[in-house]
C-alpha cells in the first residue's frame, strides 16, 4: 500500500482467545495468505498456512482437531502444530518429507499473536504484557475481564499500520480528530529495536512540556512494539482505561484493526469508559480509509522531529530488499 510494504516484521494480532475453544478451527487470511488456526487437545493455539500438503484441501473447512493435531477432511492426514505430518491413517508411517508452514504463536493479553518475518527468522522479540508495561500506576491497577463488548474488529481498513503507529507522534490530530480543547504534549520518548514508548499529557496542567513522573493524571502512555502491536493506558480523573490497538495487514491493500478495551475495576462508568474508546478508533478510521501516506509528507516544525524519529526507528521492520524504498522515508525538519 503506497511506498510502504505490507510485509513489515513483527507481532500481530490473529484471534482473541476467546475466539478459538478447544477443539475449534477457524480459517484466517492475513498477509495475503490463507491460514487456519486450531487449538488442540492440550489446550494450546496453532496457527498453519491452510492447505495440506497432501492433495491442497483447505484445513479450516473441515479439518478437525484431534490428539495429535489437525486432521484434513479430504483424506485424514493429521498435521501437528509444528506442521509435520504425524499420521496417514492408512499408511504405516507418516510423510516427513512435506511440511504445512507453521506461524510462531505468542498468546497473551486475551489475543493470540503470529509473528511474521519474510525472511523467515525466528522471532526477535516476545509480545509486551499489555497491563504490565505501561507504568506502575498501571500495573498496581486491577482491570475487569475482557468481556465480548471491550472487543471490536474492524475490517479492511485502507491503512498502513505504520501510519497508525505515527499516531503516536502526532499530538495535533487529538485536536481535530478526538475534539480535544487543546493539543496535548509529548512528555517523553524512548525507543528499542522492538518498542517506542511515550507519554503524553493532556490539559493545560501539561503545556509546559515537563514530564512529572509521580503525576499520572490526564496522561497517556504509549508503547508500540513493531509496528502491529500498540497498547495506551489514559489515567483520567474517573479511571484507567488500557487500549490495544493492533493493525494485521490483510493483503496489499487492506488492513483489519483488533481494538481491545481494559477498565479500571473501580471505574464507576465502565460501559462508558468503552464506549468512548470505540468512538475514538471509529473515528481515526473515517481518516485512515482515505488517507495516503505521503513521503515525504509537509510538516511543521513542531511536529517533523516525532515523524523523523518514528520513521527512522520503523524503518528496522522491513527486509533488506525492501529498505531501498522504505530508506527514502526520512523526514526533513523544515
Amino acid at each position: 500500500m503506497g511506498q510502504l510494504s505490507m510485509h513489515p516484521t513483527g507481532w500481530f494480532q490473529v484471534a482473541w482467545s476467546a475466539d478459538l475453544a478447544i477443539g475449534d478451527v477457524v480459517p484466517l487470511h492475513y498477509f495475503g495468505a490463507e491460514l487456519v488456526a486450531y487449538r488442540g487437545n492440550d489446550g494450546l493455539a496453532h496457527v498453519l498456512d491452510a492447505h495440506c500438503q497432501h492433495l491442497g484441501a483447505n484445513l479450516a473447512f473441515g479439518g478437525c482437531v484431534v490428539d495429535d493435531g489437525i486432521q484434513c477432511p479430504f483424506h485424514g492426514w493429521v498435521w501437528d502444530g509444528r506442521g509435520r505430518n504425524v499420521r496417514i491413517p492408512y499408511e504405516a508411517k507418516p510423510n516427513r518429507a512435506r511440511k504445512v508452514r507453521s506461524w510462531p504463536v505468542s498468546e497473551r493479553n486475551d489475543s493470540i499473536y503470529v509473528w511474521h518475518d519474510l525472511l523467515g527468522r525466528d522471532p526477535m522479540w516476545e509480545v509486551p504484557d499489555a497491563l504490565q508495561s505501561l507504568g506502575g500506576h498501571i500495573s498496581a491497577t486491577t482491570f475487569r475481564p475482557i468481556e465480548a463488548n471491550a472487543r471490536v474488529l474492524t475490517k479492511n481498513v485502507r491503512v498502513h499500520p505504520q501510519t497508525i503507529a505515527e499516531n503516536a507522534v502526532d499530538p495535533h490530530h487529538f485536536r481535530y480528530v478526538h475534539r480535544t480543547p487543546i493539543s496535548p504534549v509529548v512528555l517523553r520518548e524512548s525507543t528499542d529495536d522492538a518498542s517506542w514508548a511515550a507519554k503524553v499529557g493532556f490539559g493545560n496542567k501539561w503545556q509546559h512540556g515537563v514530564d512529572n513522573p509521580d503525576d499520572t493524571i490526564n496522561t497517556l502512555e504509549i508503547l508500540w512494539s513493531g509496528v502491529g502491536l500498540s497498547f495506551s493506558g489514559e489515567h483520567m480523573r474517573n479511571g484507567i482505561r488500557v487500549t490495544g490497538i493492533c493493525p494485521t495487514p490483510v493483503d496489499d491493500e487492506v488492513s483489519d484493526i483488533f481494538g481491545t478495551y481494559w477498565i479500571d475495576e473501580g471505574s464507576d462508568d465502565p460501559e462508558g469508559f468503552i464506549e468512548n474508546g470505540k468512538g475514538a478508533l471509529v473515528d481515526d478510521v473515517k481518516i485512515w480509509n482515505h488517507q495516503r501516506y505521503m513521503d515525504p509528507p509537509g510538516l511543521s516544525p513542531s511536529e517533523a522531529a516525532g515523524f523523523r524519529r518514528l520513521r527512522l526507528w520503523a524503518r528496522s521492520f522491513y527486509p533488506p530488499a525492501e529498505n531501498a524504498e522504505v530508506e527514502r522515508q526520512t523526514v526533513s525538519a523544515e
